[in-house]
């Protein structure tokens, strides 16, 4: 299981699926605050960092998922 360098106190959970890899699982809202404490980054910056540097390095089948909270009526409205 690989871990986000520097995104430790974001870890939500082990992701788990059938005959895959455990992964880490880490929450975005948590990330892109870590990001905007320690780079000194405002919102929208934190989150385009996020997006191509994280969320955007694919490091094979172990590359960890990070979670977007919602409930469920949002998550309707995405779909």
């Amino acid at each position: 299981m690989l871990l986000a360098n520097g995104f430790d106190d974001a870890i939500i959970g082990i992701g788990r699926r059938c005959g895959q890899p455990d992964l880490a699982v880490y929450s975005v809202q948590k990330c892109i605050a870590i990001l905007e404490s320690t780079k000194g980054l405002d919102y929208l910056d934190a989150v385009e960092y996020f997006e191509f540097n994280v969320v955007g390095a694919w490091v094979g089948e172990d590359t960890p998922i990070f979670v977007e909270e919602m409930s469920f009526d949002e998550l309707q409205d995405t779909v």
